[in-house]
């Protein structure tokens, strides 16, 4: 009997350190696994979720050092009814979870081998039996070492050897990585379905009332041939189709998709924060550091959140970040990385770096073509705020009062007294801030422009201007920065073309149109209309003056040059009719 003994104390105490280590390698993934077991649908134990990460390491350390005193024979009869008592909660939360099919993987060997509800209950049954077995004969388990003072040094080191190991992949990332977005994987790659792969198979079972009676009639997909009323269908997954390690990673903003883009970018960094009201704000010191070093030398740097847009907009402006928020879903961002704030360093899908907040400093940057060296981060941030103010009211104003301009208003987080009233005065009273503002960085002769400031920050100081009554003033030192890149040229046109009308004269580059008092529409006249796509194009234009007019003032317009004679007439009889 003894060699059976020590056969399955063998099995049962590898086991235990195997599954506790990999689940002390990566104790955060084991806390959200526990997160789902005390989810309202699954165990309604919501009240222990924010105790999770804590039960999670007591856990696993407790799993680890009885798998150990267990090899070593160390106090045999309270190690084997501690592990009783352990197998017995696992089968638990495996039989409920593969009978009523709530969590879909256990998390028993955390991802470095994922089991199915249903394998991981028959693995807990197969080591209950073994563990009785134990307790049974467990006066055939004898001690390996016989001075106690060894015994007890191994199980104290042991224990204190996994709380070290804990905090230092809690502080850091886990040791080992067995998740699609380790290091070196390819996230498009991992994203793709081998041709030939299997498809999910699903049978439709359809509900018909046939004279009075309840009838099922089973397809594989087709609407039956029925004489009957239609009640409804219900689906069953017959075969599982090939799933591929990464199927729910997307990249959006707003109504937009931008997975595509940022996966084919070069030189990608990624801030990982997969909810801004759980992360980790004194790691936000580290990152802002090490995105500003990133930027300047020329990388591409975007967070990925679950947030909401009014949540995580307002982070980044009191955080002073010099990078967006792009939606993400929050399983795939705690997949992605176990740190929040976490940091993921792309090459076209390929991930070359992941990094915890407290790592920041080991991130690899190369001084890349695109470097900024000059980026004046604090000028971008006071920039930005007043881009912001510059638009605060102007959005408003696009929409009607009523339902439309209340849901902009709420969404942008201001009060019923701040988007209701007369909005126009108020943006005045903004306008005339940000013009002095403006003009104190203005007068120094240097246009805050793409190397200082990066995009689309460029173009907050042409903003303001635009709105002001200083074109002349600034004209020319606009004219340069747009001739040296700083600003896109076809905002200077915009401008000489509004500097011209005012002015009296014809405009250049067709980008002001008119209606005076709601009178009738029109482009003003340009200097030699012929000429003037040739001239939109070279100045980066992306239409026609005929299509922009029609984006102006609607599809049935037709733009005709006219006069500046009789521009005037058409401002008089708007004015007259007016009256």
């Amino acid at each position: 009997m003894k060699p059976l003994v020590d056969i399955a104390r063998f099995l049962v105490g590898a086991l235990f350190i195997f599954s506790g280590f990999i689940k002390l390698n990566d104790p955060l993934g084991f806390s959200y696994k526990l997160q789902e077991y005390f989810a309202p649908e699954v165990l309604n134990l919501e009240f222990l979720s924010p105790y999770a990460l804590l039960i999670s390491i007591i856990l696993v350390i407790v799993e680890v050092v009885l798998g150990i005193a267990l090899l070593i024979g160390y106090r045999k009869k309270i190690t084997l009814w501690l592990l009783l008592a352990m197998i017995v909660f696992f089968t638990f939360l495996t039989f409920y979870s593969a009978y009523f099919n709530k969590v879909t993987d256990c998390g028993c060997f955390g991802d470095a081998i994922p089991l199915v509800p249903w394998e991981s209950f028959i693995k807990d049954l197969i080591l209950l039996v073994f563990i009785l077995f134990l307790l049974v004969f467990q006066k055939h388990i004898q001690p390996i070492f016989k001075n106690n003072i060894i015994q007890n040094s191994i199980v104290f080191l042991s224990f204190a050897a996994c709380m070290c190991f804990g905090y230092y992949v809690l502080m850091h990332l886990p040791w080992l990585d067995f998740r699609a977005y380790k290091e070196g994987s390819n996230i498009a790659e991992n994203m793709e379905i081998p041709e030939g792969a299997p498809e999910a198979v699903f049978d439709y079972h359809w509900k018909f009332n046939i004279n009075g009676k309840e009838k099922i009639v089973t397809t594989s997909g087709g609407y039956p041939q029925v004489d009957g009323e239609f009640i409804g269908y219900e689906t069953e997954l017959v075969q599982e189709g090939y799933t591929p390690p990464v199927h729910d990673f997307t990249i959006e903003k707003g109504d937009q998709n931008f997975t595509t883009t940022f996966l084919e970018k070069e030189n990608l960094i990624v801030i990982v924060a997969y909810n801004i009201d759980k992360t980790e704000r004194e790691g936000y010191y580290n990152i802002k550091k090490v995105t500003e070093e990133a930027i300047r030398k020329g990388y591409t740097v975007i967070g990925l959140t679950s947030s909401s847009p009014s949540v995580h907009e307002a982070f980044v402006r009191d955080y002073k970040l010099p990078f967006d928020f792009y939606y993400t879903d929050e399983t795939t961002l705690k997949t992605i990385v176990r740190a929040s704030p976490g940091i993921v360093s792309m090459n076209k899908a390929t991930i070359l770096q992941k990094l915890h907040y407290n790592d920041a400093e080991d991130l690899i940057l190369n001084s890349l073509p695109t470097a900024k060296p000059d980026l004046n981060f604090n000028l971008k941030f006071q920039l930005d705020s007043i881009a912001v103010l510059d638009q605060k009211y102007r959005k408003l104003m696009q929409v009607p009062e009523g339902p439309e301009r209340k849901a902009l208003g709420e969404s942008m987080g201001l009060d019923y007294a701040d988007y209701s009233g007369d909005l126009w005065k108020r943006q005045i009273a903004l306008d005339t801030s940000n013009l002095k503002k403006i003009e104190s960085i203005l007068k120094k002769g240097i246009y805050p422009g793409k190397s200082l400031v990066g995009t689309p920050t460029n173009t907050a100081a042409w903003s303001v201007i635009q709105h002001s009554n200083k074109i002349p003033e600034y004209l020319d030192l606009m004219k340069k920065a747009g001739k040296a890149g700083e600003l896109p040229f076809a905002l200077v046109a915009m401008m000489e073309d509004r500097y011209l009308m005012g002015e009296g004269k014809h405009q250049i580059y067709g980008s002001q149109g008119m209606t005076y008092n709601n009178g009738t529409p029109f482009i003003w006249p340009i200097e030699n209309p012929e000429e003037v796509n040739k001239r939109r194009e070279e100045a980066g234009f992306t239409t026609t003056v005929e299509v922009y007019a029609k984006s102006l003032f609607g599809e049935d317009f037709e733009y005709k040059n006219i006069t500046l004679e009789e521009a005037e007439a058409l401002r008089l009889a708007s004015i007259k009719d007016h009256e």
